[in-house]
């Protein structure tokens, strides 16, 4: 997270890092101990003024044995819509944005999909456990599940379990590219 002014994402680590260290009977000496993450980047971390590489907040998440979602995310945030911004270059438009996290015990799938113009994919009922995530980069798409339907553009991300009949519909006239994670 290499930005200079203050993030809500900063925010939610600190309290997050605190609350976990805390439940851990941790000492910010001893999570420092364990994770390589100095005890001063610990202090102010937990005080939201510190700043800290991605790779030091997986260090951090590991000494305390939660992920990195736990500790970026706000506590009451839902897995399936984060939304946080928790990277930030030196350039304005240089951002990393979290958007979703789904778990997984066996492996993850990295698709690009397009639709033309009318076109859908019926997907069968996954095993139990099983999400999707999906991104669109051009045009829109529907999700359609046995709960009801989503209209995504482009931009716009959904997370969802997939032990379930859905489908992915362009109602458009123009192409629909979007990503999709498989996650099992």
């Amino acid at each position: 997270m290499q930005t200079a002014e203050p993030s809500g994402v900063l925010a939610h680590v600190g309290e997050n890092v605190r609350r976990y260290r805390a439940a851990a009977g941790l000492s910010q000496v001893s999570l420092a101990d364990r994770s390589g993450v100095s005890r001063r980047t610990i202090l102010k971390l937990e005080a939201g003024e510190a700043n800290i590489s991605l790779t030091g907040l997986d260090h951090l998440a590991d000494a305390l044995g939660v992920t990195f979602v736990d500790l970026v995310a706000a506590p009451s945030a839902r897995r399936a819509n984060i939304n946080e911004l928790a990277w930030r270059g030196s350039r304005p438009e240089s951002v990393a944005m979290l958007l979703a996290s789904v778990p997984a015990t066996s492996e993850a799938q990295l698709w690009t999909w397009t639709l033309g113009a009318g076109d859908r994919y019926d997907a069968e009922p996954d095993p139990a456990g099983w999400s999707e995530m999906i991104l669109v980069t051009d045009g829109a798409v529907r999700v359609e599940q046995e709960s009801g339907s989503t209209d995504l553009g482009i931009g716009d991300h959904l997370a969802f379990p997939t032990a379930q009949r859905y489908a992915y519909v362009n109602s458009g006239r123009r192409i629909a590219r979007f990503v999709r994670v498989v996650v099992s």
